[in-house]
């Protein structure tokens, strides 16, 4: 499938970047290559996914404009979750030491050609 080199083209644009999923709306997993344990990539891409249609649904109540992406940082990571389309969503680990600015940049990319390859 083509998500798998996608994925990991995005891994590999992005210093520091510990995996990248692909999950439904339900944070199920599609795809996912990780620099990381695997089960904990898809625990944080589904955790991710319930922010994310919550996020949709407050923003929905506000009548506010649509999202475009959530960023979470923590102590140790950045983790940036891009919907796709309604149905899908990536979701990029990256070490937190590393720049922000160029997982946002690299994400957006991988956004439009995930939505290429999905429509």
């Amino acid at each position: 499938m083509p998500f798998k080199r996608v994925l990991s083209h995005l891994l590999d644009q992005v210093p520091g970047a510990m995996g990248a999923i692909l999950a439904d709306w339900e944070g199920e997993m599609v795809d996912q290559v990780a620099r990381m344990d695997d089960y904990e990539l898809k625990v944080i891409g589904a955790y991710k996914g319930i922010l994310l249609n919550l996020t949709r649904d407050a923003l929905k109540r506000l009548r506010s404009a649509s999202l475009e992406e959530m960023v979470i940082t923590t102590d140790q990571v950045h983790t940036v979750v891009s919907p796709i389309t309604d149905e899908y969503f990536v979701v990029l680990i990256v070490r937190r030491e590393e720049i922000l600015g160029r997982a946002l940049f690299a994400i957006k990319r991988c956004v439009e050609e995930l939505k290429t390859e999905i429509e």
